[in-house]
Protein backbone atom coordinates (compact mmCIF):
# COMPACT_ATOMS: atom_id res chain seq x y z
CA UNK A 1 0.00 0.00 0.00
CA UNK A 2 2.33 2.51 0.98
CA UNK A 3 4.87 1.44 -1.90
CA UNK A 4 2.11 3.86 -4.57
CA UNK A 5 1.77 6.61 -1.36
CA UNK A 6 5.13 7.02 -0.96
CA UNK A 7 5.85 8.58 -4.93
CA UNK A 8 2.54 10.75 -3.82
CA UNK A 9 3.29 12.21 -1.02
CA UNK A 10 7.04 13.04 -2.31
CA UNK A 11 5.17 14.64 -5.08
CA UNK A 12 2.83 16.79 -2.94
CA UNK A 13 5.89 17.91 -0.95
CA UNK A 14 7.42 19.36 -3.77
CA UNK A 15 4.82 21.00 -5.46
CA UNK A 16 4.12 22.70 -2.43
CA UNK A 17 7.70 23.73 -1.93
CA UNK A 18 7.37 25.12 -5.33
CA UNK A 19 4.39 26.85 -4.52
CA UNK A 20 6.21 28.17 -1.78
CA UNK A 21 9.03 29.43 -3.88
CA UNK A 22 6.83 31.29 -6.20
CA UNK A 23 4.57 32.78 -3.72
CA UNK A 24 7.86 34.10 -1.95
CA UNK A 25 9.62 35.55 -4.76
CA UNK A 26 6.07 37.16 -6.12
CA UNK A 27 6.25 40.29 -3.86
CA UNK A 28 9.74 41.02 -5.20
CA UNK A 29 8.80 40.31 -8.84
CA UNK A 30 5.86 42.90 -8.55
CA UNK A 31 8.27 45.11 -6.40
CA UNK A 32 10.67 45.06 -9.88
CA UNK A 33 7.93 45.30 -12.26
CA UNK A 34 6.23 48.69 -10.39
CA UNK A 35 9.93 50.15 -9.56
CA UNK A 36 10.27 53.26 -8.94
CA UNK A 37 6.81 53.72 -7.56
CA UNK A 38 7.69 57.26 -5.81
CA UNK A 39 10.21 59.29 -5.49
CA UNK A 40 14.06 57.99 -5.12
CA UNK A 41 16.59 59.38 -3.07
CA UNK A 42 19.77 59.54 -3.90
CA UNK A 43 22.62 60.19 -1.52
CA UNK A 44 25.63 61.61 -1.87
CA UNK A 45 27.63 61.29 0.60
CA UNK A 46 30.28 64.28 0.77
CA UNK A 47 29.03 68.23 0.03
CA UNK A 48 28.23 69.85 -2.85
CA UNK A 49 30.56 71.07 -5.38
CA UNK A 50 32.93 68.07 -4.81
CA UNK A 51 33.84 65.19 -7.53
CA UNK A 52 31.20 62.95 -6.00
CA UNK A 53 28.54 65.38 -6.05
CA UNK A 54 28.99 66.30 -9.62
CA UNK A 55 29.07 63.12 -11.09
CA UNK A 56 25.83 62.11 -8.95
CA UNK A 57 23.92 65.06 -9.99
CA UNK A 58 24.49 64.23 -13.45
CA UNK A 59 23.46 60.60 -13.01
CA UNK A 60 20.22 61.36 -11.21
CA UNK A 61 19.22 63.81 -13.66
CA UNK A 62 19.48 61.23 -16.26
CA UNK A 63 18.26 58.83 -14.29
CA UNK A 64 15.01 61.00 -13.35
CA UNK A 65 14.81 61.59 -17.07
CA UNK A 66 14.56 57.67 -18.03
CA UNK A 67 12.14 56.80 -14.65
CA UNK A 68 9.98 59.68 -14.98
CA UNK A 69 10.16 60.06 -11.07
CA UNK A 70 11.82 62.47 -9.15
CA UNK A 71 15.34 61.38 -8.41
CA UNK A 72 16.28 63.88 -5.72
CA UNK A 73 20.48 64.40 -4.58
CA UNK A 74 20.38 64.43 -0.60
CA UNK A 75 23.77 65.54 -0.02
CA UNK A 76 24.94 64.10 3.59
CA UNK A 77 28.48 65.00 3.63
CA UNK A 78 31.05 64.51 6.67
CA UNK A 79 33.13 61.89 8.46
CA UNK A 80 34.91 60.88 5.04
CA UNK A 81 31.53 60.00 3.43
CA UNK A 82 31.02 57.69 6.55
CA UNK A 83 27.74 59.00 7.49
CA UNK A 84 25.80 59.43 4.35
CA UNK A 85 26.57 55.92 3.41
CA UNK A 86 25.73 54.91 7.07
CA UNK A 87 22.23 56.63 6.22
CA UNK A 88 22.15 54.71 3.23
CA UNK A 89 23.16 51.05 4.21
CA UNK A 90 20.46 51.59 6.92
CA UNK A 91 17.37 52.82 4.61
CA UNK A 92 14.72 50.18 3.41
CA UNK A 93 16.45 48.08 0.94
CA UNK A 94 13.40 48.54 -2.38
CA UNK A 95 15.42 50.56 -3.90
CA UNK A 96 14.03 53.99 -3.44
CA UNK A 97 17.03 55.31 -1.60
CA UNK A 98 20.70 54.69 -3.80
CA UNK A 99 23.91 55.94 -2.98
CA UNK A 100 26.85 57.07 -5.15
CA UNK A 101 30.49 57.01 -3.82
CA UNK A 102 33.98 56.56 -4.75
CA UNK A 103 37.20 54.93 -3.68
CA UNK A 104 36.34 56.40 -0.15
CA UNK A 105 34.27 53.61 0.36
CA UNK A 106 36.59 51.29 -0.17
CA UNK A 107 39.45 53.26 2.04
CA UNK A 108 36.89 53.68 4.97
CA UNK A 109 36.59 49.76 5.12
CA UNK A 110 40.05 49.49 7.09
CA UNK A 111 40.85 53.31 7.58
CA UNK A 112 37.74 54.23 9.91
CA UNK A 113 37.57 51.90 13.28
CA UNK A 114 33.93 50.70 13.82
CA UNK A 115 32.56 51.80 10.72
CA UNK A 116 28.79 51.90 11.77
CA UNK A 117 28.23 49.37 8.52
CA UNK A 118 29.66 46.93 6.58
CA UNK A 119 30.39 48.00 3.40
CA UNK A 120 30.37 44.42 2.20
CA UNK A 121 27.38 43.26 3.58
CA UNK A 122 24.76 45.82 3.75
CA UNK A 123 25.08 47.63 0.46
CA UNK A 124 24.35 46.36 -3.09
CA UNK A 125 26.47 46.91 -6.10
CA UNK A 126 24.64 48.27 -9.18
CA UNK A 127 27.12 49.03 -11.36
CA UNK A 128 30.63 51.07 -11.52
CA UNK A 129 29.74 54.24 -13.17
CA UNK A 130 33.26 56.22 -14.09
CA UNK A 131 37.02 56.31 -13.57
CA UNK A 132 38.57 59.22 -13.48
CA UNK A 133 42.78 59.37 -14.31
CA UNK A 134 44.91 61.10 -11.83
CA UNK A 135 48.22 63.19 -12.86
CA UNK A 136 51.66 62.89 -10.94
CA UNK A 137 52.35 66.28 -11.09
CA UNK A 138 55.68 67.98 -9.68
CA UNK A 139 56.43 71.87 -9.51
CA UNK A 140 58.72 72.61 -12.56
CA UNK A 141 61.95 73.72 -10.67
CA UNK A 142 62.62 70.17 -9.46
CA UNK A 143 65.32 68.17 -10.95
CA UNK A 144 63.39 65.72 -12.11
CA UNK A 145 61.69 65.54 -15.74
CA UNK A 146 60.43 61.87 -15.59
CA UNK A 147 59.35 59.46 -12.85
CA UNK A 148 62.42 57.59 -12.63
CA UNK A 149 64.42 60.52 -12.29
CA UNK A 150 61.67 61.33 -9.28
CA UNK A 151 62.38 58.35 -7.92
CA UNK A 152 65.95 58.28 -8.24
CA UNK A 153 66.09 62.02 -6.71
CA UNK A 154 63.77 60.31 -3.96
CA UNK A 155 66.29 57.49 -3.34
CA UNK A 156 69.23 59.40 -3.27
CA UNK A 157 67.78 62.36 -0.49
CA UNK A 158 65.67 60.19 1.90
CA UNK A 159 63.23 61.62 3.74
CA UNK A 160 63.79 65.42 1.81
CA UNK A 161 61.24 64.89 -1.10
CA UNK A 162 58.12 66.41 0.65
CA UNK A 163 54.16 65.68 -1.25
CA UNK A 164 51.17 67.19 -0.89
CA UNK A 165 47.77 65.36 -0.45
CA UNK A 166 44.06 66.49 0.31
CA UNK A 167 44.19 65.39 3.99
CA UNK A 168 45.01 61.87 5.66
CA UNK A 169 43.13 59.02 4.03
CA UNK A 170 42.38 60.74 0.90
CA UNK A 171 43.09 59.49 -2.39
CA UNK A 172 46.17 62.17 -3.50
CA UNK A 173 47.53 60.68 0.03
CA UNK A 174 47.15 56.63 -0.46
CA UNK A 175 47.99 57.15 -4.21
CA UNK A 176 51.19 58.44 -3.15
CA UNK A 177 51.82 56.15 -0.13
CA UNK A 178 50.84 53.35 -2.59
CA UNK A 179 53.93 54.84 -4.74
CA UNK A 180 56.39 54.87 -2.00
CA UNK A 181 55.03 51.06 -1.07
CA UNK A 182 55.53 49.64 -4.45
CA UNK A 183 59.20 51.69 -4.81
CA UNK A 184 60.32 51.15 -1.65
CA UNK A 185 61.29 55.16 -1.22
CA UNK A 186 60.76 57.43 1.26
CA UNK A 187 59.07 60.78 0.76
CA UNK A 188 57.45 62.59 3.70
CA UNK A 189 53.94 63.43 3.99
CA UNK A 190 51.70 66.80 4.55
CA UNK A 191 48.34 66.95 4.48
CA UNK A 192 46.00 69.86 3.54
CA UNK A 193 42.31 70.48 4.13
CA UNK A 194 41.87 70.00 0.68
CA UNK A 195 43.65 69.55 -3.04
CA UNK A 196 43.39 73.15 -3.75
CA UNK A 197 45.68 74.34 -1.09
CA UNK A 198 47.82 71.38 -1.50
CA UNK A 199 48.53 72.52 -5.25
CA UNK A 200 49.12 75.81 -4.30
CA UNK A 201 51.43 74.83 -2.37
CA UNK A 202 52.84 72.52 -4.84
CA UNK A 203 53.78 75.64 -7.67
CA UNK A 204 55.03 77.23 -4.91
CA UNK A 205 57.23 74.91 -4.11
CA UNK A 206 56.45 74.08 -0.43
CA UNK A 207 55.85 70.53 -1.31
CA UNK A 208 57.54 68.98 -4.46
CA UNK A 209 54.98 66.78 -5.84
CA UNK A 210 51.05 65.51 -5.81
CA UNK A 211 48.96 62.92 -7.29
CA UNK A 212 45.97 64.75 -8.09
CA UNK A 213 42.81 64.20 -10.06
CA UNK A 214 42.55 65.54 -13.64
CA UNK A 215 40.22 67.80 -13.41
CA UNK A 216 41.85 69.71 -10.69
CA UNK A 217 45.58 69.56 -12.44
CA UNK A 218 45.04 69.59 -15.76
CA UNK A 219 43.90 73.47 -15.66
CA UNK A 220 47.65 74.21 -13.71
CA UNK A 221 49.54 71.74 -16.27
CA UNK A 222 48.27 73.61 -19.26
CA UNK A 223 49.84 76.91 -17.89
CA UNK A 224 52.70 75.61 -17.17
CA UNK A 225 52.32 76.19 -13.50
CA UNK A 226 52.81 72.38 -12.78
CA UNK A 227 54.55 69.61 -14.67
CA UNK A 228 52.79 66.39 -15.55
CA UNK A 229 55.10 62.99 -15.16
CA UNK A 230 52.65 60.38 -15.45
CA UNK A 231 49.33 59.35 -15.79
CA UNK A 232 47.79 56.90 -12.55
CA UNK A 233 45.94 54.59 -14.78
CA UNK A 234 47.02 51.40 -16.38
CA UNK A 235 46.45 52.89 -19.74
CA UNK A 236 47.09 56.11 -21.41
CA UNK A 237 44.21 58.60 -20.99
CA UNK A 238 42.32 59.64 -24.25
CA UNK A 239 41.99 63.49 -22.14
CA UNK A 240 45.97 63.28 -22.03
CA UNK A 241 47.18 60.82 -24.81
CA UNK A 242 51.00 62.03 -24.89
CA UNK A 243 51.69 61.33 -21.25
CA UNK A 244 52.79 57.91 -20.09
CA UNK A 245 50.98 55.84 -17.49
CA UNK A 246 53.43 55.65 -14.37
CA UNK A 247 54.25 51.35 -15.69
CA UNK A 248 55.46 52.68 -18.78
CA UNK A 249 57.25 55.32 -16.63
CA UNK A 250 58.94 52.84 -14.30
CA UNK A 251 57.13 51.76 -11.86
CA UNK A 252 55.50 48.20 -13.60
CA UNK A 253 51.78 47.08 -11.96
CA UNK A 254 51.13 50.87 -10.34
CA UNK A 255 47.43 51.13 -11.09
CA UNK A 256 44.97 53.93 -9.53
CA UNK A 257 41.99 55.81 -10.69
CA UNK A 258 39.45 57.83 -8.79
CA UNK A 259 36.23 55.72 -9.29
CA UNK A 260 32.45 56.38 -8.64
CA UNK A 261 30.00 53.34 -7.93
CA UNK A 262 26.15 53.09 -8.06
CA UNK A 263 24.83 51.15 -4.74
CA UNK A 264 21.59 50.46 -2.90
CA UNK A 265 20.69 49.22 0.11
CA UNK A 266 21.64 45.57 0.76
CA UNK A 267 19.45 43.08 0.74
CA UNK A 268 17.27 44.92 -1.89
CA UNK A 269 15.56 42.30 -4.50
CA UNK A 270 17.97 41.00 -7.40
CA UNK A 271 14.85 41.98 -9.63
CA UNK A 272 15.40 45.77 -8.63
CA UNK A 273 18.71 45.96 -8.32
CA UNK A 274 18.88 44.14 -12.03
CA UNK A 275 16.37 46.65 -13.46
CA UNK A 276 17.97 49.99 -12.16
CA UNK A 277 21.33 48.67 -13.24
CA UNK A 278 19.68 48.02 -16.76
CA UNK A 279 18.65 51.66 -16.48
CA UNK A 280 21.78 53.39 -15.27
CA UNK A 281 23.57 51.29 -18.06
CA UNK A 282 21.91 52.63 -21.01
CA UNK A 283 22.47 56.44 -19.21
CA UNK A 284 25.77 55.35 -19.11
CA UNK A 285 26.19 54.77 -22.71
CA UNK A 286 24.33 57.36 -24.36
CA UNK A 287 26.33 59.84 -25.91
CA UNK A 288 24.96 63.01 -24.17
CA UNK A 289 26.00 61.60 -20.84
CA UNK A 290 29.53 60.60 -21.97
CA UNK A 291 30.18 64.37 -23.29
CA UNK A 292 28.73 65.37 -19.75
CA UNK A 293 31.92 63.08 -18.29
CA UNK A 294 34.27 63.70 -20.48
CA UNK A 295 33.94 67.34 -19.43
CA UNK A 296 35.05 66.27 -16.12
CA UNK A 297 38.04 64.01 -17.65
CA UNK A 298 35.81 61.35 -16.31
CA UNK A 299 35.34 58.14 -18.84
CA UNK A 300 31.88 56.18 -18.06
CA UNK A 301 32.45 52.41 -16.65
CA UNK A 302 29.23 50.81 -16.77
CA UNK A 303 28.91 46.75 -16.30
CA UNK A 304 27.33 44.45 -14.26
CA UNK A 305 26.52 44.29 -10.18
CA UNK A 306 28.66 40.89 -9.71
CA UNK A 307 31.27 43.08 -11.67
CA UNK A 308 31.18 46.11 -9.87
CA UNK A 309 30.94 43.97 -6.50
CA UNK A 310 34.20 42.13 -7.41
CA UNK A 311 36.17 45.21 -8.08
CA UNK A 312 35.05 46.71 -4.85
CA UNK A 313 35.99 44.02 -2.94
CA UNK A 314 39.54 44.35 -4.90
CA UNK A 315 39.74 47.58 -3.87
CA UNK A 316 38.73 47.16 -0.59
CA UNK A 317 41.90 44.52 -0.52
CA UNK A 318 44.12 46.60 -1.84
CA UNK A 319 43.86 50.04 -0.18
CA UNK A 320 43.37 48.05 2.81
CA UNK A 321 47.19 46.76 2.74
CA UNK A 322 48.25 50.21 2.04
CA UNK A 323 46.60 51.98 4.81
CA UNK A 324 47.90 49.40 6.99
CA UNK A 325 51.52 50.14 5.66
CA UNK A 326 50.78 53.46 5.91
CA UNK A 327 49.75 53.77 9.45
CA UNK A 328 46.75 56.11 8.16
CA UNK A 329 44.73 57.17 10.82
CA UNK A 330 41.38 59.60 10.04
CA UNK A 331 41.31 63.02 10.82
Amino acid sequence: MDDWRSPLRAGVLIVSALSAGLAGAQPALQQALTYPSRPVRFIVPFPPGGGNDIVGRILAQRLNEAFGVPVVVDNRGGAGGTIGTDIAAKAPPDGHTMLINNISLAVNATLVPKLPYDTIRDLAPVTLVGRQANLLVVNPTLAAASVRELLALARAKPGQIVYGSGGIGTASHLATELLKLMTRTDMVHVPYKGLGPALTDLMGGRVQLIISTMASALPLVKSGKLRPLAVTTAQRTPFFPELPTMAEAGVPGYEFSTWYGLLVPGGTPKAVVEKLNGAAGKVLRSPALKDQFASQGLEATPGSPAEFGAYLNSEVEKWGKVVRASGARPD
